[in-house]
């Protein structure tokens, strides 16, 4: 009995192993669904959710090795019990002879009768015992499938390393009222041509997003790790509905190096100096306001950061890097890369950033200081010193209730997205090589304001502005010299909802409205009602 109660206890410890599983299970689902994705939050929401899942599926594989062995040591079990069961039932030898015989063999036969009877009830008081080893082994099976199910999810590699897909199939469905320079996420307002209709309506899906994620090995005690993150919003073929057929976009790709506090970070990634952005699921193809007052870029790069750990609770983080000193021109041509007025300069721009947090209430709260500088070449000694300050900050007022926003000032900073993608205005001919240029000074930010209801539901209020500096404009340069109407101040304002019923799935209803400033002309209108409904994986 010593050797059937052994694999019993391992069996009854394995069905309360998928009780916490399933339990475990139960809450990385809903736990997600308390934190509130952004474009630049989702993604850290969802990688807090796939490292759960991380550590989940490693718990899987260790089930899994265990229900093996479990299942031969269950097999086992049920051998041995049925052979105690054939020595227990089996009937006595029949007797016969003289009576004396008979008589000899009373006792004998009494206890073979006493014998019979204990083997009689034998099979009935190892009813429950069979009916035990029946639960577990429909335990295991239930385990077993499980096992099976989260093992049919992984990503193979063609290496031994680990592979993880993830990203969100996003649609947006939207009603315009207004011109603007593009239909489905809108960056500024443009007047209604005449004679065109001031309501448009439409819907698309080319800000659903794609990535991998692959886990290398440890080098030098860091641990390594590549990620590519794509969308569908690199423009439209020449093909009837061609607005449906949205190109793949290379938006970040990185390789990473972790420490315990110093990572180094290579390869095309988000701006570390402007870190945050305001949640809304109307525009992920480019983050909120992008030229509105939200400093942005998808930009190669080379960065250092070290985390200190003042105490338990505060951490002061600092980030330095080398960027591509980019300025917003757009490509000369299709297939073949030219050198940009920053790229010319024949270094890259330079950033550092750093900043303090510490958790209050579970939300962080955190100030954080940037600066950037970058030497812009246009040709025939015309040069611009690209420059700019920012801040950030994130602040938890009450629990439901926080406050989070940017604000920036800098000069010839169009390849960050500040004045709405400007970085100089020309004082003539902008294609004679003498005409004289003036980098334009811009100032911005956005605020936003995070009413977290319930765990599963949030209302968003943002306000963002990025102001041109018209007196660098005014009797030096014209729209006629700069390729069209220069652009002074742009203004956006949103409010939306956000309910996430489950953690991977998302219900949006945003409100949007553009006002945009040229420095010649009147200002324009543009208002935007957008629903979305998106699946993260």
């Amino acid at each position: 009995m010593k050797s059937f109660k052994a694999p019993a206890v391992r069996g009854a410890a394995l069905a309360v192993a998928a009780f916490v599983l399933c339990s475990t299970l139960s809450r990385a689902q809903e736990a997600p669904a308390a934190a509130s994705p952004a474009p630049g939050e989702t993604t850290s929401a969802v990688r807090d959710l796939q490292d759960q899942v991380r550590q989940l599926r490693s718990l899987v594989e260790e089930m899994r090795a265990e229900n093996v062995e479990s299942r031969a040591e269950m097999h086992q079990l049920r051998q041995d019990l049925q052979a105690t069961r054939a020595l227990l039932e089996r009937p006595a030898a029949p007797t016969g002879g003289s009576s004396e015989t008979v008589a000899a063999a009373a006792p004998e036969n009494a206890a073979r009768a006493a014998s019979s009877t204990t083997s009689t009830s034998t099979p009935q008081g190892s009813a429950p015992l069979e009916e035990r080893v029946q639960k577990l082994e429909e335990s295991t099976s239930l385990i077993g499938s499980k096992i099976e199910e989260q093992y049919q999810t992984k990503v193979e590699s063609a290496s031994k390393y680990r592979a993880r897909l993830h990203g969100i199939v996003l649609m947006n469905a939207f009603r315009n009222l207004g011109g603007s320079d593009n239909l489905d996420f809108p960056s500024y307002s443009e007047p209604v041509r005449v004679g065109t209709p001031p309501v448009t309506l439409g819907a698309t899906l080319r800000q659903s997003e794609i990535g991998f994620e692959i886990f290398g090995p440890n080098v030098a005690g860091a641990r390594t790790a590549a990620d590519v993150q794509l969308d569908f919003s690199g423009g439209f073929p020449g093909s009837g509905n061609g607005v449906n057929f949205g190109i793949v976009r290379l938006q970040t790709a990185n390789l990473r190096f972790d420490w315990e506090h110093t990572s180094v970070v290579a390869g095309q990634d988000s701006l570390f100096i402007s870190p945050l952005s305001p949640t809304s699921f109307a525009s992920l193809a480019t983050p909120a306001f992008a030229f509105a007052g939200n400093l942005w870029g998808w930009t190669p790069q080379l960065r250092v950061e070290h985390r200190f750990s003042v105490s338990d609770q505060q951490t002061v983080t600092v980030q330095a890097g080398v960027i591509d000193n980019l300025d917003w021109e757009p490509p000369y041509d299709p297939f073949y890369r030219s050198a940009q007025a920053g790229e010319m300069s024949g270094q890259p721009a330079y950033a550092v950033r750093t900043a303090w947090s510490r958790p209050v209430r579970e939300h962080p709260l955190s100030f954080g200081v940037a600066g950037y500088y970058g030497r812009q070449d246009w040709t025939w000694g015309r040069y611009v010193d690209a420059w700019a300050g920012m801040a950030d900050w994130q602040i938890p007022i009450l629990p439901r209730l926080g406050l989070s926003g940017e604000f920036y000032r800098g000069r010839g900073i169009g390849g960050l997205g500040g004045a709405i993608g400007t970085s100089i205005v020309y004082g003539g001919d902008p294609t004679a090589p003498f005409s004289p240029i003036r980098g334009l000074d811009t100032a911005g930010g956005w605020s936003q304001l995070k009413f977290q209801l319930t765990p599963k539901l949030e209302l968003n209020g943002v306000f963002a502005e990025d102001n041109a500096f018209a007196g660098d404009v005014r009797g030096f340069a014209t729209d006629q010299n700069n390729f069209g109407r220069i652009l002074g101040r742009n203004r956006g304002t949103l409010g939306n909802v956000v309910f996430r019923p489950r953690s991977d799935l998302v219900l949006s209803a945003e409100f949007r409205r553009m006002r945009t400033f040229p420095v010649y002309s009147s200002s324009s209108v543009t208002d935007q009602v957008n629903l979305s409904v998106g699946i993260l994986f």
